[in-house]
């Protein structure tokens, strides 16, 4: 079965991405994407309270037929009590949506479970969900988090990144892992913030160390008359396992070319088409000007 798509929202709250080229997606286009992606059968959005106004900006289109998944910031180093920051962070972003629940809550530093308040917080994010949300998971950045993580809690849902040539969750064994004991499993930087989709003139200097595995894939898409755009959603829709694949967009032009793209039936690249180098698999890693 092929997974489903959700719509991520970080463009609907901040300029974001290596290859945004308009900014900050304004209301009217808001509106407009999320009527589209209605329209098309998405039914998931992807927001976190660090998106800047991207909830806001949910609420003000209106969110109830969506299943929306949020994110918890980083616990602050000061606070007298984890219970109350987490019931305040709630509280306001479901203000901010117009929701009186999510369908879950995520984690934006699972790390802050494994410090010495994690019991403390993991009782209080439990308590605190209650009526709040349906489940409780965490977004990661790479599944050695997930090493650490899972003596000490299983989360409900996980959200990792997922593509081409970043195959980690894939070559760790989690993605089968968290399958077998029905975790949601979410993916995100299907395009590596639209890396994967850049001709060789357009990249930044600051890929060079890259360039020959970029135009080694560009390559591949040729040889089999695929687009990167749907080289690039065929593998992440047809991993076993993932439950939805999130994608950004600028507009509405962009999502119905990400639509048309998402197709099952196509080949597969190389496996040995991949990277282990944070520096340039993990956009947190990346020394852009």
């Amino acid at each position: 079965m092929m997974a489903a798509l959700a719509l991520g929202t970080v463009q609907f709250g901040l300029r974001y991405g290596v290859a945004n080229q308009t900014g900050q997606v304004s209301q009217q286009q808001v509106n407009a994407i999320l009527a589209a992606a209605a329209s098309a059968g998405v039914d998931t959005l992807d927001t976190a309270i660090a998106y800047g106004e991207s909830e806001a900006s949910l609420g003000r289109a209106g969110t109830e037929r969506w299943r929306v998944v949020t994110k918890l910031p980083a616990l602050p180093q000061v606070c007298p009590s984890i219970e109350s920051w987490i019931e305040e962070q709630l509280d306001g972003s479901l203000r901010r949506l117009g929701r009186t629940s999510v369908e879950a809550v995520l984690l934006h530093r699972p790390t802050d479970l494994l410090g010495s308040r994690g019991e403390e917080y993991l009782s209080a994010l439990q308590k605190a969900a209650v009526g709040r949300c349906r489940l409780l998971g965490v977004s990661i950045y790479g599944p050695g988090e997930l090493d650490a993580l899972w003596p000490f809690w299983q989360p409900q849902i996980v959200q990792a990144p997922c593509n081409v040539l970043d195959r980690r969750l894939l070559s760790s064994g989690w993605l089968g892992r968290l399958a077998a004991q029905a975790v949601e499993v979410h993916t995100r930087s299907t395009f590596l913030q639209g890396l994967l989709l850049m001709s060789a003139e357009r990249r930044p200097a600051a890929f060079a160390p890259w360039f020959p595995l970029l135009d080694r894939w560009l390559g591949w898409c040729r040889e089999q008359s695929l687009t990167p755009l749907s080289a690039a959603m065929g593998f992440v829709l047809t991993q076993p396992g993932i439950s939805r694949v999130i994608v950004g967009v600028d507009s509405t032009d962009q999502l119905q070319e990400i639509l048309a793209a998402a197709r099952p039936g196509q080949k597969q690249p190389p496996a040995d088409l991949f990277s282990e180098d944070v520096g340039l698999i993990d956009p947190s890693h990346w020394k852009l000007p």
